[in-house]
């Protein structure tokens, strides 16, 4: 058996082996592990009414009739997956379907050992990861205003950043989800936070964003969203003009009918009129306009979510130079 902290330590030197269904698998697990279920979806559930009904010896004898017939198929997928190299399977709690996986895999000449105390024991220390005390610093402004791209620029510089909306797949906003991957579950999306949180110094200063507890469907830990709350904050200022000019970049490619259903959703606090009008933009294909409508909107929720919160410091951002930008924000922290 392998220990958590072994997997932790030498996670990028092997395979990891998620065991359990795809269903399991989807709701949370370890990033960068492979998925061979030994129970499947279905499977997994006439197993569970065996047990139930029946006891656990038959359960037993069920998952192998089951599992029986496509196990060589397996061996196969896990063989040519791993190779000569080492891996490490996990299931739920570290017992019978992570053990079991094993046991026929190493038959078959695979290096696999399984994780003491599975999945179950990994979420634990992702929620301890969430109770450390973090010195953030958050960067807040308008919509348009490029707070993730200057993120990315301070990891560049070697400075500790983190972009929630990154590991979320949305950017936040109605239009948040426009050209974004498949959002995770809020437990996937705790899992990458917990990882990436695992390896920086609380006590040095971290970047993040501000943002709302919630990232289109996901949600920010609690623990951690409080942190931010009591973090400062620096303000990002860029003028409405270089904003549109960005935005219509970023959503110039998006699907007409995308944006429009996204104004949709914010035609109440839009106005009806104004949604009237961003959507016509769109339709003449005038983009820049519809920006400058829905910005309107969207200056105006920001400074009443902000006019409570404690800044740090304000400075103009200036993406025609860069580098004197960067500077004089790490001057604020």
């Amino acid at each position: 058996m392998s220990d958590l902290q072994s997997l932790l330590s030498k996670r990028h030197e092997k395979v990891i082996i998620d065991v359990r269904s795809e269903s399991e698998f989807l709701q949370g697990h370890f990033p960068g592990s492979l998925n061979f279920p030994i129970l499947n979806n279905e499977e997994r559930a006439i197993v569970g009414t065996t047990y139930k009904k029946q006891g656990s010896n038959q359960a037993v004898l069920e998952g192998i009739r089951l599992t029986g017939p496509r196990l060589h198929k397996l061996v196969e997928q896990v063989q040519q997956a791993v190779g000569t190299q080492e891996a490490l399977a996990y299931c739920w709690r570290g017992g019978m379907r992570s053990k079991n996986f094993c046991w026929i895999m190493q038959q078959a000449g695979v290096k696999v050992t399984p994780i003491t105390g599975g999945y179950k024991q990994y979420r634990r220390w992702i929620h301890n990861q969430f109770e450390r005390k973090f010195n953030f610093t958050l960067l807040t402004g308008y919509t348009g205003s490029g707070k993730t791209e200057i993120l990315t620029l301070l990891k560049q510089k070697k400075e500790q950043a983190l972009c929630l909306e990154t590991f979320a797949h949305h950017k936040g906003s109605a239009f948040g989800g426009i050209n974004q991957a498949l959002q995770p579950t809020t437990e996937q999306f705790e899992n990458n936070i917990g990882e990436a949180l695992s390896s920086l110094d609380e006590y040095q200063n971290i970047w993040l964003e501000d943002e709302a507890i919630g990232i289109g469907n996901v949600f920010i830990p609690l623990p951690i969203w409080q942190n931010m709350r009591e973090s400062k904050l620096i303000k990002i200022e860029v003028s409405k003009k270089e904003r549109i000019k960005r935005l219509v970049k970023e959503y110039g490619m998006a699907q007409p009918d995308a944006l429009k259903k996204a104004i949709k959703q914010i035609e109440k606090k839009l106005g009806g009129q104004h949604a009237k009008a961003a959507i016509m933009a769109i339709d003449n294909n005038n983009l820049t306009v519809a920006a400058d409508i829905i910005l309107t909107y969207y200056d105006k929720y920001y400074d009443k979510s902000i006019e409570s919160r404690n800044l740090h410091g304000t400075m103009e951002w200036n993406w025609q130079d860069v580098a004197a930008s960067i500077q004089k924000l790490l001057n604020l922290k």
